[in-house]
């Protein structure tokens, strides 16, 4: 059982990049476990809430005279116009959907209170393991993990100065990957505006909405702002794999903590 008075130190950078000291952070979220299957069910819980219920025309495919002709013509037995051509079967050209999508189609995915206290402990604690964001593909090169800036950090209004700031404390290969060439999907996606695939990069948790590094932060592509009362497992592990490379400010960490603590303890 983990103990919740035990603390450990974490480094504290300032807005230069240049250290400040140390901070506590509790045990309990540093070595809570990383339950990867309990992260992807909430994961997919929670974006199954995004989707919108879809149905088709009743009679669609079905606006049409053609009839079976029968037997005897040599043909095969599908309705066909007066020209000949089949129409209404679901192999046919304009024909039926076989099992078309219905609206009172079930796509909301349940899961307990609980669970999902559980699996944002779990989610959020492993943003503090390198190896578990190395493994999720992210590069924090010589960066400490985690990486937390005091409250100055969020002032911090031109892209130019962000971009500055993160190469300097050993993100190089961080921002290369996220500005390299983007994949080209594959199939129909490439006409349905998803051409191409965007890399996830760097999220940082600031304490307001209304601070300037949300707009500075807006112009590297990947990149994601929010704040404690936004934070879900969407934003921790993006596509339900736990390790996204997380930049905190000092109240932010602060209001999590005690957040989570109430998770804990219940």
């Amino acid at each position: 059982m983990m103990s919740m008075q035990e603390e450990v130190k974490i480094r504290v950078l300032k807005a230069d990049g240049e250290e400040d000291g140390e901070a506590s952070l509790p045990s309990f979220i540093t070595m809570f476990e990383v339950e990867d299957f309990l992260i992807r069910r909430a994961f997919l819980a929670q974006q199954s809430r995004r989707l919108q219920p879809q149905g088709r025309d009743p009679m669609a495919g079905k606006r049409t005279t053609a009839e079976s002709w029968g037997v005897g013509y040599g043909i095969a037995r599908v309705p066909r116009t007066e020209r000949g051509v089949a129409r209404f079967a679901p192999m046919t050209v304009k024909g039926r959907v076989t099992h078309p999508p219905r609206v009172e189609k079930k796509i909301r995915k349940e899961i307990n209170r609980k669970e999902y206290r559980k699996a944002f402990v779990s989610a959020l604690s492993a943003v503090f393991k390198k190896e578990v964001v190395e493994k999720r593909g992210h590069r924090p090169g010589s960066a400490s993990i985690p990486i937390v800036f005091t409250k100055e950090f969020e002032n911090i209004s031109k892209t130019r100065e962000l971009l500055k700031l993160l190469e300097k404390i050993g993100l190089e290969q961080e921002l290369e990957r996220i500005y390299g060439r983007p994949r080209v999907r594959c199939g129909k996606s490439k006409w349905r505006g998803r051409r191409l695939r965007r890399r996830i990069g760097p999220l940082i948790i600031v304490s307001n909405n209304k601070a300037s590094v949300v707009k500075a932060a807006s112009g590297i592509p990947g990149v994601d702002v929010r704040t404690p009362e936004k934070l879900s497992v969407m934003d921790l592990a993006p596509g339900g794999a736990p390790g996204r490379l997380t930049i905190w400010t000092l109240p932010a960490l602060e209001n999590i903590v005690e957040k989570v603590r109430k998770y804990v303890s219940k």
